[in-house]
């Protein structure tokens, strides 16, 4: 058995990254969503003794109710990797679960298939956020603190190039038809593809680490023990008024941030009629230039402070959100300006994600229980993506138009961006 902080050990853990990382970027963000909307365009959908005349609108409420359901259980499910020697048996649960609903997707083949679609996006989704949950808490039995920086950024890297190489094959695959229909088959292909890379790879992980680590003596009502501690942050806000009012402008660009990561490409395909081929490369330039930008503002924030650059990338989310607002389908080299809309997405993308979370830690009060703290921010994350995909569905009910769902949107970061400006200056963030 590898002791923590043996490099087998660590790249082992960070090799989940590389096996996982394939579903939240050819599932959640580019393939999938493209194929769903090529089924389903200018057709009604029946599903759950429903019609539902705007496809799109159901694709963002099966969205909102896993992300519902993953809020309600990672309270739960962070108490049983807290509390029970088990958890590496609930992790490989949750990676099954979610790779073979994935590979399951392949038997959506058209407009009367699409419960199948729908549903197997609830399960993977559920599936790969809980798995998360797990992989995450793995993190201190596999390395000591000096090191988890770095195993924390390996696992990032290895996601990176795992998830870009097997989007580069399906895109390979995909393009590589002149027939249509062809072109659907091999996306779902590629949903087998991804479902096989999340498993297999997954069992180089599963085979290093540790089982049956007991952290703590398990409480009688330890599966609870999360939503209580959740109740305690909640109550100890009041006392930290800055820490209160920024996880309030935390939950309102979140809303903004992750509803747009996960319907980017139902937009740039349903409302600006772009081909797979302009969108594939758009999210590939996406996640090129996110990279970039996260380095740019982390540069950026150890000059200027955490919140001024946080309130800048907000600028440029807004930006954004305009930009998309008056993009039109009859617009002369829409496909141009969509791709410099990518790069503009990518260079904020990385950014936000990544200077909320270190401004969130360094924010909190002088604890031991940042577990309990972290948890509060994954769920007000979660809550902020189930409003943000709602939101985005139902305006797409009541006006027909994904653009003003985009320009709602940008309410959103306005008012993250004046909720910071309240934040009381803090040596540590500004």
């Amino acid at each position: 058995m590898l002791k923590i902080g043996d490099k087998k050990l660590i790249n082992a853990w960070a090799f989940y990254d590389w096996a996982n990382s394939v579903y939240s970027l050819v599932i959640s963000t580019a393939v999938f969503p493209l194929f769903y909307d090529a089924i389903t365009e200018d057709k009604t959908v029946n599903f759950l003794w429903m019609e539902w005349k705007h496809p799109d609108t159901l694709y963002s409420y099966a969205l909102s109710f896993s992300f519902l359901m993953v809020a309600f259980m990672s309270p739960i499910l962070s108490a049983i990797a807290d509390y029970t020697g088990n958890k590496l048996k609930f992790m490989k649960f949750f990676c099954w679960f979610g790779g073979l609903s994935v590979i399951f997707m392949y038997f959506f083949k058209d407009i009367n298939t699409v419960w199948i679609g729908i549903i197997c996006t609830i399960f993977a989704s559920i599936g790969f956020w809980s798995s998360i949950v797990f992989y995450n808490s793995y993190l201190p039995e596999v390395a000591h603190p000096a090191q988890q920086d770095a195993a924390s950024a390996k696992g990032f890297i290895y996601g990176y190039i795992g998830s870009i190489i097997l989007l580069a094959v399906s895109l390979y695959l995909i393009m590589s038809q002149e027939d249509g229909e062809m072109k659907l088959t091999m996306m779902r292909y590629s949903f087998v593809m991804v479902g096989l890379w999340w498993i297999g790879f997954a069992q180089i992980t599963f085979k290093k680490l540790p089982k049956n680590i007991h952290h703590k003596k398990p409480e009688k009502d330890y599966i609870w023990k999360g939503f209580k501690g959740l109740k305690t942050v909640w109550l100890s806000l009041k006392n930290y008024t800055t820490l209160r009012n920024f996880l309030i402008a935390f939950f309102l660009l979140s809303v903004g941030v992750q509803t747009i990561i996960l319907l980017a490409t139902i937009f740039g395909s349903s409302e600006l009629g772009l081909g797979t081929l302009n969108l594939i490369i758009t999210v590939l330039l996406i996640q090129i230039v996110a990279i970039l930008g996260a380095w740019f503002f982390s540069r950026l924030s150890s000059k200027i402070g955490n919140v001024k650059a946080i309130k800048t990338t907000i600028l440029i989310w807004v930006l954004v959100c305009f930009s998309a607002f008056m993009l039109e389908k009859d617009l002369p080299n829409v496909d141009l300006y969509f791709y410099a809309l990518g790069g503009l997405l990518g260079l904020v993308l990385g950014a936000i994600q990544s200077l909320t979370r270190s401004t969130y830690s360094k924010l909190l009060p002088d604890t031991t229980d940042h577990a309990t703290y972290f948890s509060f921010y994954d769920v007000t994350e979660k809550i902020a993506i189930v409003l943000g995909t709602f939101v985005f569905g139902f305006l797409i009910y009541l006006t027909e138009s994904m653009q003003y769902s985009v320009l709602c949107l940008a309410l959103f970061f306005v008012a993250s961006f004046v909720v910071l400006s309240t934040l009381k200056k803090t040596e540590h963030v500004y």
